[in-house]
């Protein structure tokens, strides 16, 4: 594959971003009358080629803006149930292949907060990115025998978070049909973990801290980090090598023991997080992940973090006790707390919202009722699928005028919704025991 061209600039004003957006909606205009203009010749031509035309145009405008708004496209790519199979596609490449900015630009990150050109830092430093990302790219160097990874983040990503969430609204309800009440809901959690996402030094304290407590994990491994070499727009860290994630997903041939432990590893590392630390790394997406030639699990990438409040664990926790749905007055108080249902719904949206929840709780939950699942499982991933397709189709979402759930919840379901997926994609059978670690 090709590698991406080079941005010589990056649109950083509001007024440069937001003509950025209206081109986009231009072309996707065009691409709905193209579109319609067939249909009246053949009523039965499908949406497949617009949602290609549509996935090729928005993922074009957003690679070229980066920072959030395609950091969001990335967030949607994970959802199955949420964008055709086109956007989906499309939208995955944020991961670790949108196009890279050009060396100019990296000189003056590096200029402008650590005083120095990256020649000046290293005993040798890579022109061209090894990977690029939504937020970021990545640079290969060398320092005293040492292999460097060193991110460096695309200017002004942290200064448009807000503007661009703003703008991506109109995209999200028209074009993915979310529920204007959820999006206004969620979108303010979503915009405070991009702007610690944005903040280095944060996530430099952060990956300190998280891999020093994980580091006892067995087959989990973790960079070393170098804050003297680090900045608010820079981090660096050993290169791990291997591969990223979803390349061996993609390439690799591994043995069912293998995909076994590396599931596991992966299972043992998030579970210890959000039972014995109550905050984990909140972006499980392959690119934040190295499979290394030893089959050991490398994390390199603690931009997202989320840290659980007490008062939402111990609510959203006991969605996962068996006997929940056997004492109809507790289930209904946790499903208040946690904002399934309202007080003031009707008799019939409490029976409707208290049934699909209900079920949905059964479904999300049922790796924990047994001492170990296996994730290979297509039975369960194809009922899990069609379930969230049903939902996504219930005009009671859609049209409700209330969140339905609370916004604490959002990166936590993320988490646990791309964590199947890969021990799914891993064909891993687990211990589904939180690992007790000294």
């Amino acid at each position: 594959m090709a590698k991406p061209k080079e941005q010589q600039s990056i649109p950083v004003t509001k007024v440069q971003r937001a003509g950025k957006f209206i081109a986009t909606g231009a072309r996707i205009g065009g691409n709905y009358l193209k579109h319609y203009g067939k249909r009246l010749v053949n009523p039965d031509v499908s949406r497949d080629e617009l949602h290609e035309d549509n996935a090729t145009d928005i993922y074009a405008s957003l690679s070229e803006l980066k920072g959030s708004a395609l950091k969001v496209a990335q967030m949607l790519s994970m959802d199955k149930n949420l964008l055709p199979r086109a956007y989906q596609q499309q939208f995955a490449m944020a991961q670790y292949s949108a196009p890279p900015l050009s060396y100019p630009l990296v000189v003056r990150t590096f200029e402008r907060t650590l005083g120095k050109r990256p020649d000046q830092l290293f005993d040798s430093f890579s022109h061209s990115a090894a990977h690029a990302a939504s937020m970021g790219q990545v640079h290969v160097a060398t320092q005293q025998g040492k292999k460097l990874a060193v991110k460096i983040q695309y200017p002004g990503v942290g200064d448009t978070i807000k503007s661009d969430l703003a703008m991506v609204k109109p995209i999200a309800l028209r074009m993915f049909k979310l529920n204007p009440a959820e999006y206004d809901e969620f979108i303010g959690e979503v915009e405070g973990r991009l702007t610690e996402e944005a903040d280095y030094s944060l996530e430099l304290k952060r990956s300190i801290d998280l891999s020093t407590r994980c580091k006892q994990i067995p087959h989990v491994i973790f960079p070393v980090y170098y804050p003297a070499l680090s900045s608010e727009k820079i981090l660096t860290m050993d290169w791990l090598e291997g591969l990223p994630l979803g390349e061996f997903l993609k390439t690799a041939s591994f043995t069912r023991e293998e995909g076994n432990r590396l599931g596991q590893a992966l299972w043992d590392f998030y579970h210890f997080q959000i039972h014995r630390l109550r905050a984990l790394h909140a972006d499980p997406h392959p690119g934040n992940f190295i499979i290394t030639n030893d089959r050991q699990l490398g994390v390199i990438d603690f931009g997202c973090v989320k840290v659980l409040p007490d008062h939402f664990y111990k609510n959203y926790f006991q969605l996962l006790d068996p006997a929940l749905a056997e004492s109809p007055s507790r289930q209904t108080k946790v499903f208040h707390d946690l904002r399934f249902i309202y007080e003031d719904d009707s008799p019939e949206e409490k029976a409707f919202f208290q049934t699909v929840f209900t079920r949905l709780v059964e479904l999300l939950s049922r790796p924990f009722r047994t001492e170990r699942f296996d994730f290979s499982e297509a039975g369960y991933f194809t009922e899990l699928f069609r379930f969230g397709e049903e939902i996504s189709n219930m005009k009671q979402f859609r049209e409700s005028k209330k969140a339905r759930g609370v916004k604490d919840a959002l990166y936590i379901n993320r988490t646990y919704y791309g964590l199947y997926n890969i021990l799914h994609e891993l064909k891993a059978e687990v211990s589904t025991a939180v690992p007790e670690l000294p």
